[in-house]
C-alpha cells in the first residue's frame, strides 16, 4: 500500500477528536490445531490437500488496533476474554492507541488487519490506499452534544446569536454542525459565533469563565466534564438532531466510528474475519448489558476511567451495524460530508467494494 504523505496526516489528525490518552499494546496467545491427511486412495488424498489448504484451516495471527473512546469501549470484552486465556479461534493481538496520526499510518502500511477509526477516516484510508480497506461494521453512532451551563438553549434556533466553543475544525464536528445548522434554517457564518478551540478541555474551560457560552462536545468526554462541574447540562443531543431533518427516501445516519478490514487480509483469511466479528458482536452486546463490568474493564485498559465509563456507556451510542443496514447509514453520512467538503471523505465517496458483506 501507498504511504500517505505528511498533509494527508495532517487532516487525519483533526479527525480524531474523540481519541483519548496514550496506549499499551494488548497481546494473547491460542492452541495450534494441525490437520491430519488422509492415507488412503489418491481421491482421499486429493480430498485431504484441499482442507489442508483451506483458509483458516489452523488458527491465524489478527493484529487489531482502536483509538482510545467510543469506538474500544465495545471490544472490552473480548480483549479481556483474549488476556485470560479463553480465546483459541485464532492469535488475537490488541493494540489501543490515542491518535489518528498513529493508527493510519499502521494501517496503511499492512501493520494492522483489523481496527476501529472515525467514519470519515476509513474512507479517507480507503481512496489513499486505492480501495485496499473496507468497513466491516458501524460501531458508534453520533457521540456529540451541546452542552451549557445555563438553560437556553432547547433547539438549534436558540443557537443564533450564542457564541459556541467547539474543537475538531475542519473535520466531522464541524462539517455535522453546519449541516444541522443549515437544515434548521442557521448560518454557522452569520447567525451564531463559532470559536474554535484545540482541545475538549479548552472548550470546557471557556465554558466555565463564559455564564453564557455553549460548548460543543463528544462523549465520554461531556460526563467526565460534568464530573468536574455539575452545572454543565446537555442542551441538544446531536443524534436527535440530525434524525430530525431526515426524510425516508434520503435518510442518512450521524456516525462516529466503524471497523475496518485489509482487503488482502479478509480475501486471504475469510474464517478469521467471520470469527473476529461474532466475537466483536458479542462483546459490543456485553458491553450495552453489562455497564458496570463493562465499565470497570473499560478502566483498566486505561480506556477511560471507570466511574466516567460507568456513567457515559450508556450516553455512547455503542452498536454493531453490518451489512446492507450499515451501507445505508455509512453511504449516507458520507454523502453529506462530501457535500460539505470532498477533503473529509478522501476526494470522493466510496464504491460498493468499501462496504464488506453489503449486497
Amino acid at each position: 500500500m501507498k504511504r500517505i504523505g505528511a498533509g494527508i496526516l495532517a487532516m487525519l489528525l483533526a479527525a480524531s477528536v474523540f481519541a483519548g490518552c496514550a496506549a499499551k499494546p494488548q497481546e494473547s496467545s491460542a492452541i495450534e490445531t494441525t490437520p491430519s491427511a488422509a492415507e488412503t486412495s489418491a481421491e482421499q488424498t486429493e480430498a485431504s490437500k484441499e482442507a489442508v489448504i483451506e483458509p483458516n484451516a489452523e488458527p491465524v495471527d489478527v493484529r487489531v488496533s482502536a483509538m482510545k473512546g467510543p469506538t474500544a469501549m465495545g471490544m472490552v470484552e473480548l480483549m479481556d476474554l483474549v488476556d485470560r486465556g479463553e480465546v483459541s479461534s485464532n492469535r488475537y493481538h490488541f493494540e489501543l492507541l490515542s491518535a489518528v496520526d498513529e493508527i493510519a499510518p499502521k494501517i496503511a502500511k499492512g501493520e494492522v488487519d483489523i481496527a476501529a477509526v472515525p467514519a470519515n477516516l476509513a474512507s479517507v484510508l480507503y481512496n489513499n490506499t486505492e480501495g485496499q480497506v473496507q468497513t466491516l461494521v458501524i460501531n458508534t453512532l453520533g457521540v456529540l452534544y451541546i452542552c451549557e451551563t445555563g438553560d437556553a438553549v432547547h433547539s438549534v434556533a436558540d443557537l443564533k446569536g450564542k457564541t459556541l466553543y467547539a474543537s475538531g475544525k475542519g473535520a466531522t464536528p464541524e462539517y455535522a454542525l453546519r449541516y444541522i445548522l443549515e437544515k434548521n434554517g442557521v448560518n454557522a457564518d452569520t447567525d451564531l459565533r463559532i470559536e474554535w478551540k484545540s482541545e475538549h478541555a479548552e472548550c470546557v474551560a471557556a465554558l466555565a469563565s463564559d455564564p453564557e457560552g455553549i460548548a460543543l462536545l463528544p462523549q465520554p468526554f461531556v460526563t467526565a466534564a460534568q464530573a468536574k462541574n455539575d452545572k454543565i447540562r446537555v442542551a441538544l443531543d446531536l443524534n436527535e438532531a440530525w434524525n430530525a431533518i431526515q426524510n425516508k427516501d434520503d435518510a442518512s445516519r450521524l456516525l462516529t466510528g466503524v471497523v475496518i478490514v485489509r482487503k488482502q487480509f479478509a480475501e486471504q483469511n475469510p474464517q478469521a474475519v467471520k470469527d473476529f466479528l461474532e466475537k466483536y458482536k458479542a462483546s459490543v452486546a456485553y458491553t450495552n448489558a453489562n455497564v458496570a463490568a463493562a465499565a470497570a474493564l473499560c478502566g483498566s485498559y486505561d480506556i477511560i476511567a471507570e466511574p466516567v465509563a460507568k456513567k457515559a456507556i450508556p450516553l455512547c451510542n455503542i452498536v454493531y451495524i453490518d451489512g446492507s443496514e450499515m451501507k445505508a447509514s455509512l453511504a449516507g453520512y458520507l454523502g453529506v460530508l462530501f457535500q460539505q467538503n470532498p477533503k473529509s471523505v478522501g476526494g470522493k465517496l466510496p464504491a460498493d467494494d468499501f462496504y464488506y458483506g453489503a449486497e
